[in-house]
């Protein structure tokens, strides 16, 4: 918990945060605990390690290991040449364009970088998705004795990003209309929403989990399912935003909420991952 203003100060850059913004932050870390992304990233990258008999490197933009300390270690250790790969399957400026111009930071890389700009249709992490969803949406249709409506997510960006061209929207529509497809789910069945908007105000990408739960009310569902196709393992945005918030959110409407399984330690995940990285070590 205490890590918290300088985790925020990172993501701002020096910009003043709100002391409500950082109040309200804490209180939902304090709820769910811990984030457990720094674990999970690293055990993502033992399993690619293991798939692919080759050294793999994990860095971070906004906390401890930061790029900068993973290339200085690579350095160190004679890389000469790297397959990038942001864990963000779908490309923003926002997103992966800030990580891959975290690279060129302090020097630069002093290696070759073969930097994967999006990898959202591959369709191993489409299977991916596919394994985890049908496994929970089973069980919440059974519970309710009836389909339960889906709502693919993803973060929010800034709409002025989309304003000016970002594939973000496109992407993350995409991801979630293979997913729909390979879990064989009808056009009525299923919705995309954007989640996580800023506190810092302006206008953000939608509509809203909280809008398209309404919606869904408003038809007669009783009931939603959600399905992440941005994030690749639990974090705060998994475990408060759609855990606790979302979830709060529904029970109040009268509603019921499900959730998959974050993808985490998936073997479809690491084959796709290994499948990305050997379609660009060999260019």
């Amino acid at each position: 918990m205490d890590e918290i203003p300088e985790f925020l100060d990172q993501i701002r850059r020096g910009r003043p945060v709100p002391p409500g913004v950082i109040e309200e932050v804490k209180r939902r870390y304090g709820l769910i605990g811990r984030s457990p992304l720094t674990t999970l990233t690293r055990r993502q990258g033992e399993l690619l390690s293991e798939e692919l008999k080759l050294p793999v490197y994990v860095g971070m933009r906004n906390w401890k290991p930061f790029i900068a300390d993973a290339i200085a270690t690579m350095k160190s250790d004679g890389v000469g040449r790297a397959v990038v790969i942001c864990l963000a399957p779908q490309n923003s400026r926002t997103s992966v364009g800030l990580y891959r111009a975290a690279l060129n930071v302090e020097g630069g890389v002093p290696f070759a970088v073969e930097f994967v700009e999006s990898w959202h249709d591959h369709p191993l992490l489409i299977a991916a998705f596919a394994e985890k969803f049908r496994a929970g949406w089973s069980r919440a249709c059974s519970e309710m004795s009836a389909p339960v409506p889906v709502i693919f997510t993803a973060h929010s960006v800034p709409q002025r990003t989309i304003a000016e061209g970002d594939s973000y929207e496109t992407q993350t529509k995409e991801t979630a209309t293979l997913v729909a497809l390979e879990a064989g789910l009808a056009p009525d069945d299923w919705k995309v929403a954007f989640q996580s908007q800023g506190m810092s105000g302006g206008a953000w990408l939608g509509p809203t989990v909280e809008d398209t739960i309404l919606q869904l009310k408003q038809r007669g569902d009783r009931a939603v399912f959600v399905q992440p196709v941005g994030f690749l393992c639990d974090h705060v945005e998994v475990l408060y935003d759609i855990d606790i918030g979302f979830k709060e959110f529904t029970e109040k409407e009268g509603m019921r909420l499900w959730r998959a399984e974050s993808l985490n330690d998936s073997r479809l995940l690491t084959a796709a991952l290994a499948d990305v990285a050997r379609s660009r070590i060999g260019k």
